[in-house]
């Protein structure tokens, strides 16, 4: 009895020491605490809208159908997949959606594709101004382009809207597949995600080792070979990754598909949220399948990127292509026009809608008449029903613009403090602790809620906090915990990259000299990798000023500047929504300015030359 009691209280002891030996290490009590905090954010949300997928819910087609007031129910499956409107309300956004997703990823990677290659592989001219202008359309909001779209090409006749430029000025009324519907949707998200291709492949292609190339050149294998047996290869990795990162952000885009008039299952599940809550519910979890299959591919693909080892840093003896004298400045002018329209041409083109007496009206491009022209929209400084106001003060003097700006600014700020300091503790702690299964798990699930799309994680979260249990709908508070859970990948993966380029051995002398593990963060590892980890912590702030999927369902219509424009387009002031997103992109390119200028990092930084 004595025996036994003590083999128990010896077991006893070495578990509390082996505890308390784990416990003394910052990086597991972070990987621990982090471990909890992304499983209870990840998965309370998932498991609140697949409850809310059998849940029936009062005045909504699951109580008709049922006949109850509350309970539990299949009949939302049942109807969406089997009923008359299966094909309207599922099969239909379903097939448009991949659709979309899939065109946007060709149209994506074909453009930052060949743009890569041009810009690190040929003598093309312009090649640091090229690199920088080509990757505002990723910085800029992603409705700016289909706005931009809608502004050139339609027409009265064609789409039943004010006429756009095209046909305002020169009569040139484009068909309806070019206005709205999937080819548009496809060439405007596919030009936002273009940056993505141009990253990712232009970094291989810089760094990558050309010994290859040039044993296949001087054996003389024709060009196509060496470009399908070698050189593709080798970028497949980033092809790959801009597939999967592209895929799962198109699949979740609301703006453009809203915007372009076609259906997807984010804009069906905004329509059908008020009616069909539970069959929405049903889409949401869809988009979110499609989410987790993405990261599991994602997690394969960095498996098999072993295989593709020919990258082994930058050569000195890559070789450029010549274009010739004539052919690099002939084709760095047609790509400047290129860029022109999808970087420069959206800024000048919402401040010029600002100054039209009407939408459509362009009279003042073929009179050249300022009078034609009109302040009305900026400097209307009363309450105003005559001349298309609808009651609104001009933009300079609307509280409910310069409101959702602060509320805009205050909730970026804290997603940004949030999902900094949150990311970087979890890229440390991964780091520190990488070989073992329960750091992956913790990367893992901090990186998932960016691979969803962003409506699903919107609507998972409306469900979990919009309930009679607990109600932050339309709070700053609801906005900053989904947007910290969205973008702490941002920081984390920026953190983890900067912090696998530490040796050990820098932190391990601090630990010898007794330095405490605060002091070891702010005094030795946060300034060393300072470039990164602010990156962490400004790429969110940047990010959540432009967010419309994400934060639409969590608050109302100028509640943020994002919805605030929505609500204004749905009005028909479409001076104001032009000049909110003039503002909008304002705002975020100085942000952009300013960390390059804090920072020294930009995200073409090294692809340009």
């Amino acid at each position: 009895m004595n025996q036994s009691s003590t083999l128990r209280a010896g077991r006893s002891t070495i578990l509390f020491n082996r505890l308390k030996t784990y416990l003394s290490k910052p990086y597991n009590v972070i990987l621990l605490l982090m471990g909890i905090v992304v499983t209870v954010t990840t998965f309370a949300p998932i498991a609140a809208i697949i409850q809310d997928t059998i849940t029936i819910h009062p005045g909504t087609i699951d109580a008709h159908l049922t006949g109850q007031a509350e309970g539990y129910t299949l009949v939302n499956y049942i109807d969406l997949f089997t009923s008359n409107l299966a094909k309207t309300n599922l099969w239909t956004p379903l097939i448009n959606t991949l659709l979309m997703s899939v065109g946007a990823c060709v149209v994506s990677i074909l453009f930052g594709g060949i743009m890569a290659f041009l810009v690190t592989r040929t003598n093309l001219a312009f090649r640091k101004y090229l690199s920088s202008i080509f990757i505002f359309p990723y910085i800029m909001p992603q409705w700016t382009l289909a706005v931009v779209w809608q502004n050139l090409f339609n027409s009265n006749a064609v789409t039943g809207t004010s006429n756009g430029l095209l046909a305002a000025t020169l009569g040139i009324e484009m068909p309806a597949w070019w206005c709205v519907g999937l080819f548009p949707s496809v060439i405007v998200l596919g030009l936002h995600y273009a940056p993505f291709a141009y990253i990712l492949i232009g970094g291989i292609f810089r760094n990558m080792d050309a010994n290859l190339e040039e044993a296949a050149t001087i054996l003389d294998t024709p060009k196509w070979k060496i470009m399908f047996r070698i050189t593709l290869p080798m970028v497949k990795p980033a092809i790959l990754s801009t597939i999967l990162l592209v895929f799962g952000s198109a699949m979740g885009s609301y703006p453009v598909p809203h915007y372009l008039n076609f259906t997807t299952l984010s804009t069906k599940y905004v329509s059908m949220n008020s009616k069909y809550t539970g069959e929405a519910s049903i889409l949401a979890i869809i988009m979110m399948i499609f989410g987790v299959a993405i990261m599991l591919l994602n997690q394969l693909s960095l498996q098999s990127r072993k295989n593709y080892t020919t990258v082994t840093g930058k050569s000195g003896q890559i070789s450029k292509i010549n274009l010739g004298k004539t052919g690099r400045v002939v084709i760095a002018i047609i790509l400047i026009i290129l860029t022109f329209f999808t970087s420069i041409f959206p800024i000048v083109s919402f401040a010029f809608e600002t100054f039209l007496p009407n939408p459509g009206d362009y009279s003042f491009l073929y009179t050249g008449d300022p009078s034609n022209l009109t302040t009305k929209w900026w400097l209307t400084s009363e309450n105003i029903t005559e001349n298309g106001m609808y009651g609104q003060k001009g933009i300079l003097y609307n509280d409910t613009i310069w409101n959702a700006y602060k509320g805009t600014i205050w909730v970026s700020i804290c997603c940004a403090l949030l999902a900094g300091t949150l990311g970087t503790m979890i890229g440390y702690a991964v780091s520190k602790k990488r070989r073992s299964k329960w750091a992956t798990y913790v990367n893992s699930m901090a990186f998932l809620p960016y691979l969803m799309p962003s409506i699903a994680v919107g609507a998972a979260f409306f469900v979990l906090f919009s309930n009679e249990h607990l109600n932050l709908f339309n709070t700053y508070t609801l906005l900053i915990i989904v947007g910290t859970i969205k973008y702490i990948p941002f920081a984390s993966r920026s953190a983890l990259n900067s912090m696998l380029q530490l040796s050990g051995e820098i932190e391990e002398s601090a630990m010898i000299l007794n330095i405490p593990w605060v002091k070891r963060m702010t005094r030795i590892i946060i300034p060393i990798q300072k470039t990164s980890i602010i990156s962490g912590y400004l790429l969110p702030f940047m990010t959540c000023l432009r967010e419309l999927s994400l934060f639409m369902l969590l608050c109302t219509q100028g509640f943020i500047l994002a919805t605030t424009l929505d609500y204004f387009d749905e009005m028909g002031l479409y001076a104001f929504s032009s000049g909110i997103n003039l503002l909008l992109i304002i705002t975020i390119l100085v942000c952009n300015a300013l960390v390059n200028k804090i920072t020294g990092a930009s995200l073409d930084k090294g692809i340009g030359g």
